[in-house]
């Protein structure tokens, strides 16, 4: 396995940090995975892990605000920002692989990322992998709240109002550890901007996510606190590709890359991914 990193320039200017993990030869495909919030790149390991050996080349960078690359920890001044560097390095990954297939594959919050980039670019993928769907508020989120949010995020952009709870991340104590430990995680309060700017996107592709006509595979654990798995299926019904798949996990938490049984799991990716290639 081949491991190379670097940094490329995104949107305003910013740096970031990439990573790709590659296979011995050309490889079967591309997967180009998009973090969720808080976190990076280098939390992917057990996937990469999985996917390399068996051929897949895996490309990843650290969104603005996260990880290595430059900006205030969570904070976006606009979600398309997001999407802008995503194609930046979309457009960096296919040069380096013109003859491969290109899957987008999404967690969390880069789930919401990766299917927002595809709504305006599927024409370039093979196909859209989603795990922790992110398209609707918590049930703890009202209405008060959200308006006190935008209040914020016009006068206060930055300030923290929310913090995740890492114990909702996985079912395995040595990954919950990790994630508190690591000093590439940020651990403080979501901040404001960034709450509202999530808010308006997933409103945005409700009435959006129809027009995605690609191959879909849609994961979630069923018992995931962080993200209410209803969101995978309101993907499933509103998307108009004949070929989709929603796959709940039962008693998984969040991270179902990260969960004690995620081998069944990457089985079950590479299951699908075989039958797009």
């Amino acid at each position: 396995m081949q491991h190379d990193e670097g940094k490329f320039i995104g949107r305003n200017n910013f740096n970031l940090y990439y990573q790709s993990w590659l296979p011995e030869g050309a490889p079967n495909a591309v997967l180009l995975v998009v973090h969720g919030i808080a976190e990076h790149s280098g939390r992917y390991s057990n996937l990469v892990n999985y996917f390399v050996p068996k051929g897949y080349a895996v490309y990843s960078f650290d969104l603005r605000g996260h990880g290595k690359s430059d900006g205030t920890r969570s904070h976006i001044e606009h979600f398309s920002y997001y999407l802008d560097d995503v194609k930046t390095y979309f457009d960096i990954v296919k040069k380096q692989n013109p003859n491969a297939k290109i899957f987008l594959v999404g967690h969390s919050m880069g789930s919401t990322i990766a299917i927002a980039y595809a709504v305006e670019h599927q024409s370039e993928l093979s196909g859209l992998i989603v795990s922790g769907t992110t398209l609707k508020a918590g049930n703890s989120i009202n209405k008060a709240s959200i308006l006190m949010a935008k209040i914020l995020s016009v006068l206060a952009p930055k300030m923290g109002v929310a913090a995740l709870d890492a114990n909702g991340i996985s079912r395995d104590k040595a990954v919950v550890a990790a994630y508190i430990n690591d000093p590439l995680v940020y651990t403080g309060k979501l901040r404001a901007r960034w709450g509202t700017e999530l808010l308006k996107t997933m409103e945005k592709l409700k009435s959006k996510i129809s027009e995605l006509s690609l191959p879909i595979l849609i994961m979630h654990g069923s018992a995931d606190r962080l993200s209410d798995p209803s969101s995978s299926k309101m993907l499933f019904d509103g998307v108009s590709s004949k070929e989709k798949t929603l796959k709940l996990y039962e008693g998984f938490y969040h991270e179902i890359f990260n969960d004690p049984e995620r081998q069944q799991v990457f089985s079950d990716m590479e299951a699908w991914l075989k039958l797009h290639i």
